[in-house]
C-alpha cells in the first residue's frame, strides 16, 4: 500500500466557514474581516513533500504581513508602487502579497527560476515584466538572491531585492493609506502563450466581482473546501483557488507545482485527506495524473467528497474527461464532478460555467464544414473523425459574451466566431500599453483573442485564433494535431507544437510539427517523424510538410505549462530548434557581460 493510504487526516470534517465579507470593497478587508471573526481558524493548510502540513491561520496571515508591510515601509516603499513578488508556494508568497498591500504597494507576482538550463530565458522574461511594471523592490527567497544582480541592470526602476524574514524586523508605523475599490489590487501578467506577456491591471473590484460570480455559480458553502496544486503567479491558483477561498472563509491545502509533478498522486490525498469538495486543474493535470499514477498508488484512495473538479486554463479534451471519469470512479469519482470552465486573465479569472450537476456536455461536429466554412454541424454516425468539443456553459452573473466575424458582425448559431466580452470583473486596459488596449476593445467590448461557436445559450471554446493553421483553404486546429501526435509511442504527450508557416510559393502556409522525445537514435527519430506524418495525415487528410523530433525541453512553454506556439514557430524559423542548449554558466555569462555593457553605457550618458 502506498504511504500516502496511511497517512492520518489533516481535518477529519471539514469546519463550517463563518459569514462571508459580503460588503468589503478590497482584498484587505476580506482578511481583516475573517482575522477579526475567526482569527485561530485554519486558512490554508501548506502541504509540503511528505512532512507534516503546517498550518496558517488568518491571524497568523495578517500578523506575519503586517510585519512585512513595515519593512517595506522603512525601505521607502511608495504608495501605489509596485513590488514584485518571486517566491515558492509558501508562506513567505502570502505574506508578501498582503504586505505589499497593507504598505500600499502593488503586488506583482512572478514565477521563481526552477530550470538552470534556462536561466538566460527566465532572466529575460522576468527583467521585462519588472521594467514594464517600473517595480520599485523584489521580493524573492534567499536561494534566489544572486538573481537580482543579474536583472538589475536590465531594471532602471529596481532599488533592491528582499527576502520576507529580512522585512520583519522593521517597527516603522504602516502608511495612512486606505485602498479604495478602484484601486489596483494586483498585476497579472499573462503567461505569453501568444507573445510577449502583457500587463493585466486588476482592482479590487474587479477581483472580488468575478469571486462573488464564481461563488454563485459554483454555490459555494460554508463546508466546502479547496485543494490547489496551482502555480500562485497563474490567476487559477491566485484569485480562483487561494483568493477565493480567503473570502469565503472555506480552508485551503496548498501544494506546490513541483510537488504534484515530482508525484500527481499528492493531489489526489490531498483531497482524501482534507475531504475537499473544490480543485481545479488545467486539462494538462488531469492527463498527468491518468499517465503517471501507478493504481499502486491509490490504494484506498477516496474522491466521494469532491465536488467539483473545475477544468479550465486551455484547451479541454474530451477524451481526457472521459478516460479520468473511467479510471477514477472506483475511487468516488463521479462524472458530474467535472465542470469544465472558461476564463482569462483579462476577466480576473473566469468567464464560463456550465450548470452544476450534469456530466460534461460533449458536441461532435463534422469536419469538412468546420475546417472550410466554420460551421459547427453535427456530425453524423459515420463521421470517420469529427472533432469533440466541450461546453463551457453559459458567462457568470454580470458578464455577457459575443461572438462575431471579422468584420464585427454577430454570428448565428454554430457559427465559429471572435469571442468578445465585457462585465464588472474585465480590466480597463493592459498596464501602460494604449496601444494594446487601443487594439484589442471594440466598443467597450474586449476581445479574447479565443474563437468559440454556441449552441443555444451555451458557448463552445474552439481555440485561439493566432493558432489557425490555414492549408489548401482549410482551418486546422493545432490542438487536435499536437494530440494525435502525442499518441504514438515516443513521443512526449503535451510536449508538441504544431504551426503553419507561409510559404509563397505554394500560396498556402506549410504545416510544421515539434514534437520531443528521449530518443537519441537517429533512425528511430526518423521513424517517429514517419509514424506523426501517418498519423496525422489521416486523421486530418493533409500529412504534414515538417515534421522536426527534438529533445526534451526544446518546445517552449510558459510559466503555467501552456505551449508557446507563437514562440515556438519564431525559435524555427531562426533554426534554433536544431541546436545544441547553451550550458547554464554561459547563459550566466551573457547576461552578466550584458549587464555590464548597460552600465557603462549609463555612466557614459552620466552628465
Amino acid at each position: 500500500m502506498d504511504k500516502f493510504a496511511n497517512k492520518p487526516c489533516a481535518r477529519a470534517v471539514p469546519e463550517e466557514a463563518g459569514p462571508c465579507p459580503a460588503h468589503a470593497k478590497t482584498l484587505l478587508e476580506v482578511l481583516l474581516h475573517h482575522a477579526g471573526a475567526t482569527p485561530d481558524r485554519p486558512h490554508i493548510y501548506l502541504s509540503k513533500e511528505d512532512v507534516e502540513e503546517k498550518i496558517l491561520t488568518y491571524r497568523e496571515l495578517l500578523d506575519g504581513a503586517t510585519a512585512a508591510a513595515r519593512g517595506l515601509v522603512e525601505q521607502g516603499l511608495r504608495v501605489k508602487a509596485t513590488v514584485g513578488i518571486m517566491l515558492p508556494t509558501g508562506a513567505d508568497f502570502f505574506e508578501a502579497f498582503f504586505g505589499v498591500l497593507l504598505a500600499g504597494g502593488i503586488p506583482v507576482p512572478l514565477y521563481p527560476p526552477f530550470q538552470a538550463d534556462q536561466i538566460e530565458e527566465f532572466s529575460r522574461s522576468q527583467a521585462a515584466i519588472l521594467r514594464k511594471s517600473e517595480a520599485q523592490f523584489l521580493i524573492i527567497s534567499d536561494r534566489g538572491m544572486g538573481l537580482p544582480r543579474l536583472l538589475k541592470p536590465f531594471v532602471p526602476s529596481l532599488q533592491g531585492s528582499l527576502t520576507v524574514k529580512s522585512l520583519k524586523s522593521s517597527s516603522a508605523l504602516l502608511p495612512d493609506f486606505s485602498p479604495q475599490e478602484d484601486d489596483l489590487a494586483l498585476i497579472q501578467f499573462t503567461s505569453g502563450s501568444t507573445s510577449d506577456p502583457k500587463g493585466v491591471p486588476l482592482s479590487h473590484q474587479n477581483i472580488l466581482a468575478n469571486i462573488r460570480a464564481i461563488g454563485q455559480a459554483a454555490q459555494i458553502c460554508p463546508t466546502d473546501g479547496t485543494v490547489s496544486w496551482l502555480p500562485l503567479y497563474h490567476d487559477m491558483g491566485l484569485i480562483g483557488s487561494w483568493l477565493g477561498s480567503l473570502y469565503f472563509g472555506i480552508p485551503v491545502t496548498i501544494l506546490s507545482p513541483l510537488a504534484f509533478l515530482s508525484r500527481p498522486e499528492r493531489w489526489l490525498w490531498a483531497i482524501h485527506d482534507h475531504r475537499a469538495t473544490l480543485s481545479a486543474s488545467p486539462n494538462f493535470g488531469y492527463e498527468f495524473c491518468l499517465r503517471k499514477i501507478k493504481d499502486s498508488s491509490l490504494e484506498g484512495l477516496n474522491l466521494s467528497s469532491w465536488r467539483i473538479g473545475f477544468n479550465g486554463a486551455e484547451a479541454i479534451h474530451a477524451d481526457t474527461v472521459a478516460r479520468f471519469t473511467r479510471r477514477f470512479a472506483k475511487y468516488g469519482f463521479r462524472e458530474e464532478t467535472f465542470l469544465p470552465v472558461y476564463g482569462l486573465a483579462e476577466a480576473s479569472v473566469a468567464l464560463c460555467f456550465p450548470p452544476l450537476g450534469r456530466p460534461p456536455r460533449i458536441d461532435s461536429v463534422a469536419r469538412e464544414p468546420f475546417e472550410r466554412w466554420r460551421k459547427a454541424v453535427p456530425a453524423s454516425p459515420l463521421e470517420p473523425s469529427p472533432f469533440h468539443f466541450v461546453s463551457c456553459g453559459y458567462p457568470v452573473t454580470g458578464h455577457e459574451i459575443r461572438l462575431v466575424d471579422d468584420q464585427g458582425k454577430e454570428v448565428g448559431e454554430r457559427i465559429e466566431g471572435n469571442l468578445l466580452f465585457k462585465g464588472p470583473s474585465v480590466m480597463k486596459g493592459y498596464y501602460r500599453n494604449e496601444e494594446m488596449t487601443q487594439a484589442s476593445f471594440h466598443d467597450g467590448w474586449l476581445d479574447s483573442g479565443d474563437l468559440a461557436y454556441r449552441v443555444g445559450s451555451e458557448v463552445f471554446i474552439t481555440g485561439r485564433k493566432k493558432d489557425v493553421i490555414n492549408r489548401s483553404g482549410r482551418n486546422f486546429c493545432p490542438e487536435e494535431i499536437e494530440a494525435v501526435s502525442g499518441e504514438i509511442m515516443g513521443i512526449r504527450k503535451g510536449c508538441v507544437a504544431s504551426f503553419g508557416i507561409e510559404d509563397p510559393q505554394l500560396g498556402t502556409e506549410r504545416l510544421v510539427i515539434v514534437a520531443e522525445s528521449r530518443e537519441k537514435v537517429k533512425e528511430v527519430r526518423q521513424h517517429l517523424a514517419t509514424e506523426v506524418r501517418k498519423k496525422v495525415g489521416g486523421v486530418i487528410g493533409i500529412r504534414p510538410d515538417v515534421v522536426l523530433i527534438v529533445p526534451p525541453g526544446m518546445v517552449h512553454k510558459t510559466s503555467s505549462g501552456k505551449l508557446r506556439r507563437s514562440s515556438c514557430k519564431e525559435a524555427y524559423l531562426r533554426g534554433e530548434l536544431t541546436r545544441r542548449q547553451t550550458p547554464s554558466w554561459v547563459q550566466v555569462a551573457k547576461l552578466w557581460t550584458e549587464g555590464l555593457l548597460v552600465r557603462i553605457r549609463r555612466r557614459l550618458d552620466m552628465p
